[in-house]
């Protein structure tokens, strides 16, 4: 799947307080993980995530290898909704 960067980093910043612990424990997978999905690059707490990006406009283009923290994102934002 391909998303640009910005609208990664804005379904991020759209998740209430504490989603990104409840997607890690949701995929049982480490929250720094989580938090690299959608851009940050502390690797050394949290896995290296199948993301490319590439150079263009709004941030890039991103292809998403693995899209469950993207789907597990979306549906706590339908719920907020």
């Amino acid at each position: 799947m391909n998303i640009t960067f910005n609208e990664l980093r804005d379904i991020k910043h759209s998740l209430p307080t504490g989603s990104v612990k409840r997607i890690a424990e949701q995929l049982n997978i480490d929250e720094q993980t989580v938090r690299n999905y959608f851009g940050a690059h502390k690797y050394e707490d949290g896995q290296i995530v199948g993301n490319h990006i590439q150079p263009g406009p709004n941030g890039g283009i991103v292809h998403l290898e693995d899209t469950a923290i993207l789907e597990a994102a979306k549906k706590i934002l339908e719920e907020t909704e």
